[in-house]
């Protein structure tokens, strides 16, 4: 949705007006605009800001030629000329002018966060600073495809599939070196990856929370031994199939990914209590 709101200014200098000179050497001079340049805010006026253009020797004109010419001065410079009384140069803009609202979607984990993790975590670790409580920072979803070396096109299918899970588009990822070992040279596509930020992070988590993990096989809660000592938290899916996203006929092999949360805490106590506050599923000592 956008509000249409027409902008309009009373002064518009045309063709024609007489103008006069606030400013420069030509200061408190006047003139006839002789044309004006609206891609750059500027008007030539007859006689005034004159400049010298050098004429090279030519055909027409052999022994060439020096020109005093107009050069353009801008609107802001100039003042109308009206019944004797200099007014200040306007533009008047008959085009509609689209002011774009802000987003007003906020995702629901989002609003859930600073509604009741915050107060929680506050009350928990007794920071003396809001500032010092954690939050997400990014998400990164990591796949990596070791049959790509011998088919190019597996890369290309979980580029669509991430894709689709992420509601962004997804990125490949390539070698860095030779391993002659595992048939792989350099700069070869192996995998795909996507970072999610702000709402489209939010939202990934959420549908991750209620709707993929509730679908996983035996699914008994995370393992919190993903953290990784800096306050980050990395779990492994082996399904694709456990997005909803995912059509379940039209794949040609089952893959996994592994999905890092990112937040800025200190501690992986911290992290796993934002994590639990956010509602991750952990399993029960």
């Amino acid at each position: 949705m956008a509000n249409k709101v027409n902008s309009k200014v009373k002064l518009h200098v045309k063709k024609g007006d007489t103008v006069k000179v606030l400013a420069g050497d030509d200061k408190g001079k006047s003139g006839k605009v002789l044309r004006v340049l609206p891609s750059t805010n500027r008007a030539v006026v007859e006689g005034l800001n004159l400049v010298t253009k050098h004429y090279k020797p030519s055909a027409q004109n052999t022994s060439g030629r020096i020109e005093k010419i107009e050069a353009p001065i801008h609107l802001s410079n100039l003042m109308v000329v009206v019944g004797g009384t200099a007014t200040r140069v306007g533009r008047k803009l008959n085009e509609t002018v689209i002011k774009k609202k802000t987003m007003s979607y906020v995702p629901r984990l989002q609003t859930k966060y600073k509604e009741e993790v915050v107060g929680a975590m506050m009350a928990k670790f007794a920071y003396k600073n809001h500032m010092q409580i954690p939050h997400i920072e990014k998400v990164v979803l990591n796949q990596g495809i070791g049959a790509a070396v011998n088919d190019k096109k597996l890369v290309d299918a979980a580029i669509d599939e991430m894709t689709k899970i992420s509601g962004q588009k997804a990125q490949a990822t390539f070698s860095k070196k030779d391993i002659s070992n595992f048939k792989l040279r350099k700069n070869v596509p192996i995998g795909a990856k996507v970072t999610l930020r702000k709402e489209r992070m939010y939202d990934f988590l959420d549908r991750l929370i209620t709707v993929s993990l509730p679908r996983v096989r035996d699914f008994q809660g995370l393992n919190v031994k993903g953290f990784d000592g800096r306050g980050n938290f990395t779990m492994g899916i082996t399904e694709q199939i456990i997005f909803p996203e995912i059509d379940i006929d039209k794949v040609n092999k089952i893959t996994g990914m592994d999905i890092t949360i990112v937040t800025s805490a200190k501690t992986d106590e911290e992290c796993l209590e934002l994590l639990k506050f956010l509602g991750f599923p952990f399993k029960k000592k």
